[in-house]
């Protein structure tokens, strides 16, 4: 006898999961999820195997990792909240400050993640288009600020294009919307950046009552498999988020491991610099072939490829390359091993053959 249906809330039931990077196959390039190809350092894979105590629960508030934190930047541990990857704390943080009837406004396209967890928190999403060179219109986003409105994402660099905001833009911005509204600046991949005007969230610290700051040691750090982000703002903003938080949802294993890496900045933004010099290696190269590729500040680079982006895809999974595609938008690479940066070009090349209308779009100078 069927059984009836279990009742949800249709809007959830209606909500994609969200889609991880695709695998790449044996031999090729996983260049879909953003993620460090370098492996950890010696001394923060002994500090994970120091941390494997699994059988006892980790620090619910991750004392010492905040301790570490608030050194570097000069606050108080109470001003930092770390949590199980920064998309967790996205999370916390528009459920603390958004539900029903409300607002959460985001530049499109950007991180994926954003509509689903507006949608969770029951909110409503407002997408501002991002502007023609890729970049967030911080005023166009301003101008959509309501009284409904109650939390800004503002992504920089931008995933998945890689542009920037930039100090003055965000000064601009920050003028122009309420003091009591939450805005947060997601910065995952701040530490690829190299642009000197960019906003930097360690600046603006105690600046604005309504900022927090996310960051992550998912990507520049290595530690993806982990799952370990941190929010630094007014405490009494991130006591909203752990309240909101699941508790004990950062592994005393991600805790150590995040200490460690702190330990060893030195070396592992070394190897940072290697990702970027072959991020404008491959930017450089795309462009030459006549593909408007946006200047990404990330560890990633945008190919908007419009209706040519499915049969582009296609093409970069025979060639073994695996892309995060957005059909009929375009395509994000992330910057991988040394040897997939001419395995990238040789076959960005073939499609510019195959399909000439992919070097078609705006200017990115």
């Amino acid at each position: 006898m069927p059984q009836p249906p279990v009742r949800l809330r249709p809007e959830i039931a209606a909500l994609p999961a969200y889609r991880q990077g695709k695998p790449a196959a044996a031999g090729g390039y996983k260049l879909s999820s953003n993620e460090n190809p370098f492996p950890p350092l010696p001394g923060v894979l002994e500090a994970i195997r120091s941390a494997l105590d699994v059988n006892r629960y980790p620090d619910a508030t991750a004392a010492d990792l905040r301790e570490a934190l608030a050194a570097r930047f000069g606050v108080d541990p109470l001003d930092l909240h770390i949590g199980a990857g920064s998309v967790s704390l996205l999370t916390q943080f528009i459920t603390a400050a958004a539900g029903h009837g409300d607002e959460v406004v985001y530049a499109w396209r950007s991180f994926e993640a954003y509509p689903g967890q507006v949608v969770v928190a029951g909110a409503t999403g407002v997408h501002v288009p991002l502007r023609a060179d890729g970049g967030h219109d911080l005023a166009a986003m301003a101008a959509a600020v309501t009284d409904r409105t109650r939390v800004v994402l503002v992504c920089t660099p931008n995933n998945p294009t890689g542009v920037v905001v930039t100090r003055d833009e965000f000064a601009d911005f920050m003028s122009r919307v309420p003091d009591d509204l939450l805005v947060i600046l997601d910065e995952a991949y701040v530490e690829f950046c190299r642009d000197p005007d960019a906003v930097d969230g360690a600046e603006l610290l105690g600046r604005y009552p309504n900022l927090v700051v996310l960051r992550t040691f998912s990507k520049a750090w290595g530690l993806a498999g982990l799952r370990l982000g941190y929010a630094v703002g007014p405490a009494h903003v991130l006591d909203a988020a752990r309240a909101s938080a699941i508790p004990l949802s950062v592994t005393g294993v991600a805790q150590a491991a995040g200490i460690a890496a702190l330990a060893h900045e030195t070396e592992l933004l070394e190897r940072v610099d290697h990702l970027v010099e072959r991020r404008e290696r491959i930017s450089d190269g795309l462009r030459g072939l006549g593909i408007p590729v946006p200047i990404s500040q990330g560890n990633f680079v945008w190919l908007p490829f419009g209706q040519d982006t499915i049969e582009a895809a296609a093409m970069l999974e025979a060639a073994g390359i695996a892309a995060r595609v957005f059909p009929g938008e375009g395509i994000r690479l992330s910057i991988g091993e040394a040897e997939s940066v001419d395995a990238v070009l040789t076959i960005a090349g073939e499609i510019v053959e195959k399909l000439p209308k992919t070097v078609q779009g705006p200017s990115v100078d």
